[in-house]
């Protein structure tokens, strides 16, 4: 029987990597049988490469600014019982399954600063600039906002006290479930609706991004569907088909090659700089 540092290492290390590479190709043959979307400004393989560079990217800035930040917290967590769980002593099957709830629950109030907040939008704006949208905008995001999740990742694990398994175990879940809900796999309406009771789907989440203001201020779940309901921030009936996706200053291929998506957030111009400040205002108002 492994020991229990190997079964640590396994649930941290290879396991997740293999889950996720063997559910993005799964999704990308999916797919290519029965499309949601049409891809309609470039083609395929151009996109996803670009994407997958950007994720590249994004994945060095998770190893070596997330990672060792995370690791001492969640061991601070195994040992010395810091935040929330740690205090109760949980059976791990308790301690993990509500540490991804409360994990995703505070990743949904992330999502919505990312949009609520100028500076975050400058560079979560690269996300939704993608002008189709596939398994490969899942991971697609600036190195720089993952740079700016560190602090509120770490305020998640300190305050909820999420240990080592757990939070490995979310991140593997949470990047296959990002990669499906932004996938352009077509499921039946009768799918959808069952899937969408518990998670997010590929049509729901294509709504969050439309080029339509009102469209992309909802749908803000990552995870689980249940805090979008919680919040009334559930949008649902949209024709996918006739869905435009990315944003209105943002339509040629030319404007989101990969050199522009890097400098982009520093590179902003007044028409986006007033897109980022649109909600806030209106939150302001309300």
């Amino acid at each position: 029987m492994p020991s229990p540092d190997r079964r640590e290492t396994a649930i941290s290390g290879w396991i997740p990597a293999v889950a996720i590479a063997t559910a993005f190709a799964a999704l990308s043959i999916l797919e290519r049988r029965q499309p949601l979307r049409p891809g309609i400004h470039e083609k395929m393989p151009r996109r996803q490469a670009r994407n997958l560079a950007m994720a590249a990217l994004a994945g060095m800035a998770v190893q070596h600014l997330e990672r060792p930040v995370t690791r001492r917290l969640t061991h601070l967590s195994d040992q010395r019982r810091i935040g929330l769980l740690s205090r109760l002593h949980l059976p791990d099957f308790l301690d993990t399954l509500i540490s991804c709830l409360l994990l995703d629950y505070t990743l949904y109030g992330w999502h919505i600063l990312t949009h609520r907040i100028p500076f975050l939008w400058r560079f979560h704006r690269v996300h939704h600039a993608d002008l189709d949208m596939d398994a490969s905008t899942g991971l697609r995001f600036h190195f720089g906002e993952m740079a700016c999740s560190v602090i509120w990742r770490a305020v998640q694990i300190f305050l909820i006290g999420v240990s080592t398994r757990a939070l490995s175990v979310w991140n593997m879940l949470l990047l296959i479930e990002v990669m499906f809900h932004h996938s352009n796999v077509r499921l039946s309406r009768r799918v959808e609706r069952i899937l969408g009771r518990l998670i997010v789907t590929p049509r729901m989440h294509g709504i969050h991004h439309s080029i339509r203001r009102d469209e992309m201020d909802s749908n803000w779940s990552s995870g689980l569907s249940v805090w979008d309901r919680l919040h009334r921030t559930l949008r649902l009936g949209n024709n996918s088909r006739a869905l435009t996706i990315g944003l209105p200053d943002l339509r040629e291929p030319c404007q989101v090659a990969l050199p522009r998506l890097i400098a982009m957030p520093f590179t902003i111009n007044d028409s986006s700089r007033l897109l980022a400040l649109t909600p806030v205002r209106n939150l302001l108002m309300s």
